[in-house]
């Protein structure tokens, strides 16, 4: 899975809220600098190119579409990350969350149960 650039995953997350567009519409879901019509239609033709979108052609009209669900990329971008930033450790995730005051014992509790109860 490639990586996407901060401005395709923006775009990313529209088309999943959305789940089919046209460029105008996604367009308008963009709230703080929004990028030429042209230059829109261009990332999304990269998403394109790059798998993650599909598109219903009428006429010379597009309708696009994820090809990848959220879920998909999620899973992807956190096992890279881990990779990269974690040497494959989701111990060293957790305790690094841990030391920067992002997670509780309370919330380290909780996941503890459901580890324990998945089986």
């Amino acid at each position: 899975m490639q990586k996407l650039t901060n401005k395709e995953e923006e775009i990313m997350h529209i088309l999943w809220k959305l789940e089919k567009a046209f460029v105008k519409d996604v367009l308008e879901e963009i709230k703080d600098d929004k990028p030429h019509y042209n230059t829109l239609s261009t990332i999304i033709r990269n998403l394109e190119d790059k798998k993650y979108v599909g598109h219903n052609a009428y006429g010379n009209t597009h309708q696009y579409f994820p090809l990848v669900s959220k879920e998909e990329y999620r899973k992807g971008f956190m096992n890279t990350a881990i990779e990269s930033y974690f040497n494959n450790s989701y111990k060293s995730m957790v305790s690094f969350f841990a030391k920067e005051e992002k997670i509780s014992a309370d919330e380290l509790r909780e996941i503890l149960d459901m580890i324990e109860n998945r089986k």
